[in-house]
């Protein structure tokens, strides 16, 4: 099946899996959604179409933290996320314009990140943040912000008394980018307490 078609026949399927996977989450849903939570800086992102006909864009991380997940400071994992940066020509002359959709994150070489990454898809190896643009924090200025502006991100996230300290409250209570020391901190706290599984992080 040439590319072209098999790409187009791909992006049909992906649109249900996509309106799902940017339904609205909060830090509670991303924590308990991510395979893998990372403080990085991108170092390289580059293009291509896989053994299966499929575009994509491929960011390798050079980890700082992992809240999640049990890498090291200092590895430099890729992942390779549906489309390709810019549009392409192929062999055959034609233009193949399938970029990553506009809900997907975007990604920049030498940005910090938190991001909050799903598990690899099993059919084609593909994968990306939790929520889509909802999971990939960029880390600016001591401040992190989601491609939503954070918008959502604490509402209904509820955490037992005693857990937190006067700042994560204040955090839990605001709007906008917020402190990425704090924000790091609750989930490295969240994620090595297991408080989702419980019940204390809901």
């Amino acid at each position: 099946m040439p590319a072209a078609v098999l790409v187009f026949a791909w992006s049909t399927s992906l649109a249900p899996a996509k309106d799902a996977a940017a339904a609205p989450r909060n830090l509670t849903q991303l924590v308990a959604e991510a395979r893998l939570i990372v403080v990085a800086k991108v170092i390289r992102v580059t293009d291509g179409i896989n053994a299966q006909g499929l575009p994509y864009t491929e960011v390798t991380l050079d980890v700082a933290e992992c809240p999640k997940g049990g890498l090291a400071a200092g590895e430099r994992p890729s992942f390779r996320q549906y489309g390709l940066v810019a549009p392409r020509k192929l062999s055959n002359g034609r233009m193949l314009n399938t970029v990553s959709p506009e809900e997907f994150p975007r990604w920049q070489e030498g940005e910090q990140v938190v991001a909050f990454l799903v598990a690899p898809a099993r059919r084609t190896g593909l994968q990306t943040t939790v929520g889509l643009g909802q999971g990939k924090f960029s880390l600016l200025d001591g401040r992190v912000v989601n491609g939503l502006g954070n918008r959502g991100l604490f509402i209904g996230v509820r955490v037992a008394d005693g857990l937190l300290d006067a700042r994560e409250r204040a955090m839990l209570d605001s709007r906008g980018p917020v402190d990425a020391a704090t924000f790091v901190g609750l989930v490295e706290r969240a994620v090595r307490g297991d408080w989702i599984a419980t019940g204390q992080l809901r």
